[in-house]
């Protein structure tokens, strides 16, 4: 048994506002990019309390090569005769129905199973997600570093496949345990975000084709390189104060809007958006403040005003125009609401 690491005695009373259910998942890929493909996927379902009601477990035919096999160990001829997406959509929503969705780096996996679902013309069934890596920050656990195998070690878990869905998702479901009755014990709100469900654009495009159609809401883009920004860059944000077009903009970590989505409405209300944090960089876009990422850190080194998603959302939604632009930029950054 998982020694319980934690400080919450088992008559504690538990948060009437916490969750009343998780769905703990690992998905394996063919890669990291935005059209790689889901090759196995695992759910362990816990109740309100993180104790495990039940697990499932499937291969995925990706009807592409399997990537780096190396890595997860599933080869062409392993995956030759698994079921398709489509065919598991259903049983893998009925895993996740009315859960929370759990995951290591859990933008990583929410991102490629609602890319996998926008395939099959469906949506998955999830509306918020946590993060153990941003669980982990919230409780201060002294780990050396964010990977799975750290975590586990943590709370005492012993892996026995690293990268093989199942025992992923087994080794996380009971890190989850005692990290949510530790943040039960201290009274710390779950860093939940949305989930937002992403659809295929209009028209009969296959994916990574731009159809007629153009994108609708919630949609995902193929990778591309974007265009310089036509507007001098005024100066860092001001609190209280519009944004500007050309301000710098910079984003670290998990956003509940898909990142390219929350990206190209910058770019479309006339901002820059940069890849990295420089002392030019007008504004951070976080919902972690508090992370040691390398952009946050800058962040506070050169004084770069920081702002989370929501704020951001709302300014997008009045931007000055640039000096001698004339016309206002209201409307043209739509609120980041995916909707």
């Amino acid at each position: 048994m998982l020694e319980d690491r934690t400080t919450a005695p088992s008559d504690a009373p538990w948060p009437a506002a916490y969750p009343q259910g998780y769905a703990v998942v690992d998905v394996e890929t063919t890669g990291l990019a935005r059209d790689d493909r889901i090759i196995a996927a695992a759910v362990y379902r816990l109740d309100a309390r993180g104790e495990v009601e039940d697990h499932w477990y499937t291969l995925v035919n990706p009807e592409r090569d399997p990537g780096p096999v190396w890595l997860h160990g599933l080869t062409s001829e392993m995956l030759e005769g698994a079921p398709l997406f489509q065919d598991i959509a259903e049983e893998f929503s009925a895993r996740l129905a009315d859960r929370v969705l759990v995951a290591h780096n859990a933008v990583f996996d929410w991102s490629m199973i609602a890319r996998e679902y926008a395939r099959a013309e469906r949506q998955a069934p999830v509306r918020q997600r946590l993060c153990t890596i941003a669980l982990s920050k919230e409780l201060g656990l002294p780990l050396p570093n964010h990977k799975l195998e750290s975590l586990a070690a943590h709370f005492g878990v012993v892996q026995q496949r690293a990268h093989h869905a199942l025992d992923d998702a087994r080794v996380l479901a009971e890190a989850f345990r005692p990290s949510l009755h530790t943040a039960v014990s201290r009274g710390v709100r779950l860093p939940l975000l949305e989930c937002r469900p992403l659809t295929e654009w209009s028209g009969s495009a296959h994916i990574g084709q731009q159809s007629s159609g153009g994108y609708g809401p919630g949609s995902w883009r193929p990778s591309r390189k974007r265009p310089p920004c036509p507007y001098p860059n005024p100066g860092r944000y001001e609190e209280g104060k519009p944004l500007k077009q050309g301000m710098r903009v910079a984003f670290s970590g998990d956003t509940s809007v898909d990142r390219e989505l929350l990206e190209d409405r910058a770019v479309e209300a006339g901002l820059h958006v940069s890849t990295s944090l420089s002392r030019l960089t007008s504004l951070l876009v976080t919902n972690d403040p508090g992370s040691g990422t390398s952009k946050v850190v800058r962040a506070r080194q050169y004084g770069t005003p920081v702002i989370d998603e929501a704020a951001f959302g709302q300014l997008l939604q009045s931007v000055e125009p640039a000096a001698g632009q004339g016309a206002p930029a209201a409307g043209r950054g739509a609120p980041a609401t995916g909707r």
